[in-house]
């Protein structure tokens, strides 16, 4: 595995205007032109430091001899479906569901897919080590716009479901945007699909007011009271960016990211006659029974978003997911897309005529449980070492950090790659089990954090 020094699981994200200052994105920007040379779509979330940030990005590109389309303020799947059907790459200004204070910049390649590591490090040796490529004055182009895209991008998601089926069902839906991307976009398709749509923190700001940019249950409360008071058929919710969804079952039950994963899952092979899922190594047993009973078959990467759309692309993939509520379906965006996956639900619950809750409840059945603790980012490795060191006498799955295997379920210890913390999940058939498990999990990495 390449040893990283800017990137993380996709892009790079820090403290904004303290490490990622203007200067700091133009000459990251200018190396990721150095190697695109191209036309680059450039769009971002409504973060404060966003506008300050895209104009060194499209300074950075500029001075390396790229085309620029700047795109505005948008959803990460918006751009990448647009760099897929128009443009050579794409650079997203965002820190998807980290806190305001910090930002990030997300590049993709030509299919709209984040870079591999190979180029990751090409950029970093440039960035550290050598200086990008910079064209003569008389090569510099003019930025374009392209302010149509979001309303081709919403068109495309209603195209890909049964509208009228939808329609049909009028569902009553409370979304809440957490003052993100998705502002711009799941409103405005919720009422084109047919339904009753009640808004909160639908209005792009920087500051997430309302709350944090993470979809968590604990930060959801608004919503899950709202859903409750108006007798809604369902609450959505997005994080910063809009390429996850969580949901809010009409009893105001705040439902995981892998329970919705396994319902799409489900449904797509059972539309397809099977096919190849992708997911992590953190994702739920559920999605390899599902999987086994339709006909599906089930690979799994390491953890992050790109790793799970490369696969999809590079073994033709039917579906593709993570637990936390980011969907990817390959043939429409190579990455986690929060418009569909908010359409593609409601699609199954009017076409099968049932509640979120009745459709949750016919699912394989596990308990999971997710916890993290702070470790600084130049502890991470030494402590990986001594957990997989610790446990080498369990069976274990190394894909990512350590799976460790158990007859009453699994957990698993990563290093997160966007933040300074350790990320423990487990599962298990019943609540005991999987609080013992991911207890056990927190325990080892503060014993080696101590050692």
């Amino acid at each position: 595995m390449v040893n990283k020094r800017l990137f993380g699981t996709f892009g790079v994200r820090r403290r904004a205007n303290e490490v990622l200052t203007p200067e700091f994105a133009s000459k990251l920007a200018a190396a990721y032109g150095t190697l695109i040379k191209g036309q680059v779509a450039v769009g971002g979330d409504p973060r404060t430091s966003t506008p300050m940030i895209k104009h060194a990005v499209i300074s950075g590109l500029l001075s390396s001899g790229c085309r620029v389309i700047d795109m505005g303020i948008l959803p990460t799947p918006t751009v990448q479906y647009a760099v897929r059907n128009y443009y050579d790459g794409g650079v997203i200004i965002t820190a998807s569901h980290n806190p305001p204070q910090d930002n990030g910049i997300k590049f993709v390649d030509g299919d709209g897919i984040g870079i591999p590591d190979d180029m990751e490090e090409k950029i970093e040796n440039m960035f550290f080590d050598e200086n990008p490529n910079r064209v003569p004055w008389d090569e510099i182009s003019e930025v374009e716009y392209n302010s149509n895209i979001i309303d081709e991008y919403i068109e495309n998601v209603v195209h890909r479901v049964d509208k009228d089926s939808i329609q049909d069902a009028g569902f009553k839906v409370v979304v809440d945007c957490g003052s993100g991307a998705a502002c711009f976009t799941t409103p405005y398709l919720l009422r084109e699909l047919g339904c009753q749509v009640t808004t909160m923190n639908c209005q792009p700001d920087g500051f997430f007011p309302g709350r944090e940019p993470e979809p968590t249950e604990d930060n959801l409360h608004d919503l899950i009271n709202a859903v409750k008071s108006l007798g809604a058929d369902l609450g959505i919710a997005h994080d910063g960016d809009a390429d996850r969804t969580i949901c809010i079952d009409e009893n105001g039950d705040f439902v995981f990211g892998d329970k919705t994963f396994a319902l799409v899952e489900k449904f797509m092979l059972k539309e397809n006659n099977g096919g190849l899922i992708v997911t992590t190594v953190a994702t739920s047993q559920a999605i390899y029974d599902i999987a086994k009973k339709y006909g599906g078959e089930v690979i799994a990467t390491r953890v992050g978003d790109l790793l799970v759309a490369r696969a999809l692309k590079e073994k033709n993939g039917l579906f593709g997911g993570e637990e936390n509520g980011g969907l990817i379906f390959p043939d429409f965006v190579y990455g986690r897309d929060a418009a569909l996956s908010t359409a593609k639900i409601i699609e199954i619950m009017a076409r099968e005529k049932k509640p979120l809750s009745e459709l949750i409840e016919e699912l394989p059945s596990y308990q999971s449980e997710k916890r993290k603790v702070e470790c600084p980012d130049e502890l991470k490795v030494e402590v990986m070492e001594k957990i997989a060191e610790a446990t080498c006498e369990f069976e274990v799955d190394t894909t990512d950090g350590v799976k460790i295997l158990t007859e009453e379920g699994w957990v698993i210890i990563r290093p997160s790659g966007t933040e300074p913390i350790f990320r423990c999940f487990a599962e298990a058939k019943n609540e005991d089990d999987v609080k013992k498990m991911v207890e056990w999990g927190i325990s080892l990495v503060l014993e080696q954090l101590k050692s």
